[in-house]
């Protein structure tokens, strides 16, 4: 009981510290800076859509305010199978040059995104959706990392407020992946790309499979071609948080059990002899994060049977009891807090969606369908 309390936290700690600071070391001695340049490739900017009518006139105006030469401009609106009056908004844009493109049953954001592609004119691939705001430069800055030829991918970074216009529990947890990908950037490849906004080549866009996210099997297909993903800091997507604790539940179980789904059948990348550094990325960023609900659960049981015969392991015990408890309490009540306990109870709400997602995988539930989350 003793060696499970020590692995599992040691193992906590590499997946959210360790892995981290080994980034940092290596970024300074490895580091590989993208050779960013201003460029104006055609670009078909894909927002994909699913019941919008609340937002979607936002977003487009949003997009039609970029400041990216129009004739290199293409926006598509990918609607699966909107039936709530956003298919008719859209085509009030037509004039100013939007398109949009209707899947006439609902298969899922995958599938709308691929029916987009396939009418899509542009050089470069930016994926966006319909809650995200951009600032006017964002895609001009994204689209620079492509004057590197070893750039497959680009993401933006994130920035989540809450109905206040403050950073949220959520928001916390962004910046440290932002955070994370930055280091990631600079050794070598991302291993998530931000499904709000993201840019692609085209080739890495082949094949698109309809029943696996976008985001990650874009950056998948990229590391097998050889290329790498990165994060531009300058390249912003601003979205609020999401509008209950539930809301996020969900989102987060859909987002893992779709993640493992392309992992599972992408296992050669977690072969360093194939793919050296980004083996060791994906199995520490994303399989190590995933596994980290089976440490909690480790650290929990193996303390409270110490804690009888250890005042040191009752001490432990004790602390995680009024952690989750306390997390609880936040979740259920959607009570108003600050500091660590926005972020504690969101890192606990994570952490049961990823286990939420295990049972599901386990089970054979498969996510091709989706549901647009309300924000704030």
């Amino acid at each position: 009981m003793t060696f499970l309390f020590w692995s599992s936290v040691g193992f906590v700690f590499y997946a959210y510290f360790g892995y981290p600071a080994l980034l940092f070391v290596l970024a300074r001695s490895l580091g590989r800076p993208v050779r960013r340049a201003p460029m104006t490739p055609s670009v078909s900017f894909i927002v994909a859509a699913r019941n919008e009518v609340s937002r979607i006139r936002a977003k487009i105006e949003n997009t039609l305010g970029l400041d990216y030469p129009t004739e290199l401009l293409e926006i598509i609106i990918a609607s699966d199978a909107s039936d709530d009056g956003t298919n008719e908004i859209v085509r009030e844009y037509e004039p100013r040059g939007v398109r949009t493109v209707v899947s006439l049953e609902r298969k899922g954001k995958e599938f709308a995104q691929f029916q987009a592609i396939r009418s899509a004119r542009g050089e470069i691939l930016v994926f966006s959706d319909a809650a995200t705001q951009l600032e006017p430069e964002g895609v001009r800055r994204i689209v620079q990392n492509f004057a590197d030829p070893g750039v497959g991918c680009a993401s933006s970074v994130d920035r989540v407020i809450d109905a206040d216009g403050l950073p949220s529990g959520e928001g916390a947890y962004v910046r440290y992946e932002m955070f994370l990908r930055s280091l990631e950037s600079r050794i070598g490849s991302v291993v998530g790309l931000s499904g709000s906004f993201f840019a692609a080549r085209r080739e890495v866009c082949d094949p698109w499979p309809v029943d696996l996210p976008s985001d990650f099997n874009t950056l998948l297909n990229t590391i097998k071609r050889g290329l790498r993903g990165v994060s531009d800091a300058t390249a912003v997507g601003i979205y609020r948080d999401l509008s209950s604790p539930a809301a996020e539940y969900q989102r987060k179980v859909r987002t893992v059990t779709r993640g493992l789904r392309s992992l599972q059948r992408n296992l050669q990348l977690l072969n360093p002899l194939h793919h050296g550094l980004a083996a060791w990325q994906v199995l520490s960023h994303k399989l190590c994060r995933w596994l980290v609900p089976f440490a909690l659960i480790g650290a929990l049981v193996s303390s409270v049977i110490l804690a009888p015969g250890s005042s040191l392991f009752a001490a432990f015990a004790a602390a995680q009891i009024f952690c989750y408890a306390a997390s609880a309490y936040v979740i259920s009540t959607s009570a108003r807090v600050t500091g660590l306990w926005k972020v504690l109870p969101f890192f606990v709400l994570v952490n049961l969606s990823i286990l939420g997602a295990w049972i599901d995988l386990l089970r054979g539930r498969r996510a091709v369908t989706w549901q647009p989350s309300r924000r704030n």
